[in-house]
């Protein structure tokens, strides 16, 4: 079938190859989730427009088939608002470089632009109580290899409070453990590197799996910390082995403690971290850096979620009664004749 639109096909080719990864400096993740974006609008225009990719032109990217590859996206997806904003940012950004390469091909932005974002909840942060991380903590059976392995990554997935796939994509050569204050680099989105300082029991913990699971040959700085063995060949460990054995790890901590969330995932560990780093006076500055976070708004967030704070600094502004002569007389009046326990629902003043 002869390519309705050459300029289209070639300016996809060089979106993915060229300006993404090499002008942009993406990482690999960005590119991929920018090109899974493209390809899902390419399904909607085939499935709903009746138009193939080959039959596609660029007046085809217009506000009407955007607003309905979102619609599309919700509806038949189920994709929450949050997603359906990722997919429209990345149509955008494509739209984008339809005008770079060439001018005319402005019009084709400035339609995606009437596109509106979707309202997206008010963002809520799930985290473990300082007696939950605990219990939780003490599920691994530490005298098998794996339970070992599992609790030691949980222990520095919290202490460094890294994303998941930054502490998969740890290797041996990125401790630097002879140095007064021990740390680690992370390589987090974008390619962008930080250290992490490691506290001493994260240190003996390393060096306690180190011996175990890195002693059997030389170790080579370019090894990936945690690994799984498949046909006696080691291969980096995968998201989907943590989120399994984490949620195990849940499930059998919330039978002795039920401060527990229903949902135990692996960013949970990030978000415990950083709240309780905040809970204990990092400010958000400091904690923004600590988290690789490239804007200060992304880790307001954890201001926005802690009512613990928010509840003790009322507590502490708020005048104590203690003595019955200094109750008002209206809520002496309120409580004669009325049980305990209902008097907190009819006084009107508390």
């Amino acid at each position: 079938m002869k390519i309705k639109d050459e300029f289209l096909i070639r300016a996809m080719r060089d979106f993915f190859q060229i300006y993404l990864p090499k002008q942009k400096c993406y990482s690999k993740n960005t590119v991929d989730s920018y090109r899974y974006a493209i390809n899902l609008f390419i399904d909607y225009m085939q499935e709903k427009q009746s138009v193939t990719l080959l039959s596609m032109g660029t007046d085809d990217i217009n506000r009407d088939t955007v607003s309905g590859f979102l619609e599309w996206l919700s509806d038949s997806r189920k994709n929450s608002p949050g997603t359906c904003n990722q997919r429209l940012m990345a149509l955008k950004s494509f739209a984008g470089y339809l005008g770079l390469r060439d001018f005319s091909m402005t019009s084709v932005y400035a339609e995606t632009c009437l596109v509106p974002v979707r309202k997206e909840p008010a963002k809520t942060v799930s985290f473990l109580s300082e007696s939950a991380l605990k219990e939780f903590l003490k599920q691994p059976d530490v005298g098998k290899p794996t339970g070992l392995r599992n609790q030691f990554l949980m222990i520095l997935m919290y202490d460094t409070a890294a994303r998941c796939q930054e502490v998969l994509d740890i290797r041996i050569g990125d401790f630097c453990l002879n140095v007064v204050s021990p740390y680690v680099y992370l390589k987090g989105k974008g390619d962008k590197t930080r250290a992490v300082p490691l506290m001493d029991v994260t240190v003996r913990h390393l060096r306690q799996y180190l011996n175990r699971f890195h002693e059997s040959e030389p170790m080579h700085l370019e090894d990936y910390l945690f690994y799984t063995v498949t046909h006696n060949q080691r291969h980096q460990m995968s998201p989907d082995t943590i989120a399994a054995f984490m949620k195990k790890y849940g499930e059998s901590a919330k039978a002795t403690c039920p401060e527990m969330p229903e949902r135990i995932h692996p960013h949970l560990m990030r978000h415990t971290r950083a709240m309780h780093l905040y809970r204990n006076g990092m400010p958000l500055a400091l904690l923004s850096d600590f988290l690789g976070h490239s804007s200060l708004e992304t880790t307001r967030v954890y201001a926005y979620a802690d009512t613990e704070m928010k509840r003790n600094a009322i507590v502490k502004s708020t005048p104590k009664i203690s003595d019955e002569d200094e109750i008002p007389a209206c809520c002496c009046q309120c409580r004669s004749g009325i049980p305990d326990g209902i008097f907190l629902f009819v006084c009107p003043l508390f």
